[in-house]
């Protein structure tokens, strides 16, 4: 085999590699989903925004039995979320290699601020809510060797991954 060939070869074996990393199967994301123990959420908000997704999901998580660390980007003045400690960063989270999912609330715009904090952390699984899309953002992550969900909801996702394990 040439060296032209072998690189080509490599080039595309890491290509695979980290396009394996973005989950686009919903059966994969349902799993993903069910298996979830730890969330931490970023861009989560206090129970003053209740009617917005950022509360009510992880909410819904927390009511489920699921441990969820907050790490708000705005309330500086709060120290805890749902009775949870809150972290200013993910890298803080004590564990940080123990999270499941990394649930984001943030604009599109703003994931690549939060980029060197999440591949500090390593979690398992960073999960984009629904809308929530940056190509470049995903692929660094999922080079990174993280799965990368994106643009679903996380509850309605564990919903029904929880429903379908009690069938």
């Amino acid at each position: 085999m040439s060296a032209a060939t072998r690189a080509v070869t490599r080039s595309c074996t890491k290509e695979a590699r980290w396009m394996a990393n973005i989950v686009h199967d919903k059966a994969e994301a349902l799993a993903i989903a069910r298996k979830a123990k730890r969330v931490a959420v970023l861009g989560i908000k206090t129970e003053e925004k209740k009617n917005q997704p950022a509360f009510y999901v992880p909410e819904y998580l927390h009511s489920v039995g699921v441990q969820v660390v907050p790490v708000p980007v705005y309330f500086p003045e709060v120290t805890s979320i749902l009775g949870e400690k809150v972290f200013r960063k993910v890298a803080d989270v004590p564990s940080p290699n123990t999270i499941d999912i990394l649930d984001v609330f943030r604009r599109p715009q703003d994931l690549r601020a939060h980029l060197p904090d999440i591949l500090q952390a390593a979690p398992k699984c960073v999960w984009l809510q629904s809308g929530i899309s940056d190509p470049d953002f995903e692929r660094e992550v999922a080079e990174a060797g993280i799965k990368v969900v994106v643009s679903r909801c996380l509850l309605v996702d564990h919903q029904e991954a929880t429903q379908q394990s009690n069938l």
